[in-house]
Formats: structure tokens, sequence, C-alpha cells
């Protein structure tokens, strides 16, 4: 578990960081962002994977925390990770107009991404131990890529 120390810590780092960002940009396009009906819910989507990258971090650098314990903790914040970002997508999904549905799509497709292999991590330190970590590498990055592109339409594509 050693070896995972400064992944994890630039994780949390980097999440953070962006994290408090996200929150600056938001505020400053706050009125421009709620006159959008689906707007808010990207903004929510995208802290939300930054904020799971943050709990997952913090909660797999507690020292000598068994693998089984480490495993369920990720496997519960996965669950409610993917849960909540599909019942976003959902909502997004039903208040888009039809000629736009087949571009959130591709939006839908890269939040799975994101999120299932968090489940995917719990389930692998569980059966494999630390060594189900590996999993832990695309799941960060693709959530921290997905809330950066939200974050782009957040703060520069909607001026």
């Amino acid at each position: 578990m050693e070896q995972w120390q400064n992944f994890l810590l630039a994780e949390a780092g980097a999440s953070a960081a962006l994290t408090g960002l996200l929150f600056v940009g938001v505020s400053i396009n706050l009125k421009r962002i709620l006159s959008f009906a689906n707007l808010p819910y990207r903004a929510l989507e995208a802290l939300m994977l930054l904020l799971t990258v943050l709990i997952v971090s913090l909660l797999l650098l507690v020292p000598n925390q068994s693998s089984p314990l480490a495993g369920v903790e990720v496997l519960v914040i996965g669950s409610g990770i993917w849960a909540g970002v599909a019942v976003l997508d959902v909502m997004i999904w039903r208040s888009t107009k039809p000629r736009y549905r087949l571009q959130y799509v591709v939006l839908i497709i890269f939040n799975q991404l994101s999120t299932l292999p968090y489940i995917v991590v719990g389930v692998a330190i569980l059966s494999l131990g630390w060594g189900g970590l590996y999993w832990l590498v695309p799941s960060t990055i693709l959530s921290v890529i997905k809330a950066l592109l939200d974050a782009w339409v957040l703060l520069v594509e909607i001026n």
C-alpha cells in the first residue's frame, strides 16, 4: 500500500484544488448557469466526480487500514457516485430536446466510464487485496477529465 501513497496524495491535492476552482467558476457564472435548464445538473456532476476522487483518495490514505475495509469503502462510494450521476443523467436526458439527445449520449457514456470503475476498484480490492488499486488509475483520471470538460462548458462555452 505504501507504493500508492504518492499517487493518492497527488490525487487528493489535485481534486481538492480543482473542486475549489469549480466553486469559484460556478459562483462567477451562477446567474448564467442557472438560466439553462441542465447546466446546474452538469455542475453538480462535475462537483460529485471531483469530490469522489478526493474522498476515495483520503479514505485510502488512512493508515493501517485492512484491504477488506478499504474495498467496502470504495465500493460504497463508487456505488453512490454511479447511482447519483445516473439519476442526474436521466434527469438531463428527459429535459434535453430530442434533437440534442444524441450529443448527450456521449456524455452519458463518459459519465459511466468515469464512475463504474470505482465499483470495480472496490470489488477488486475485496477479491485481490491491494493489487486491485490499479483500477483506481482509470477511475480517477476519467473522473477528473469529465469534470474538467463540464467545468469548461460552465465557465467558457456558456459565454
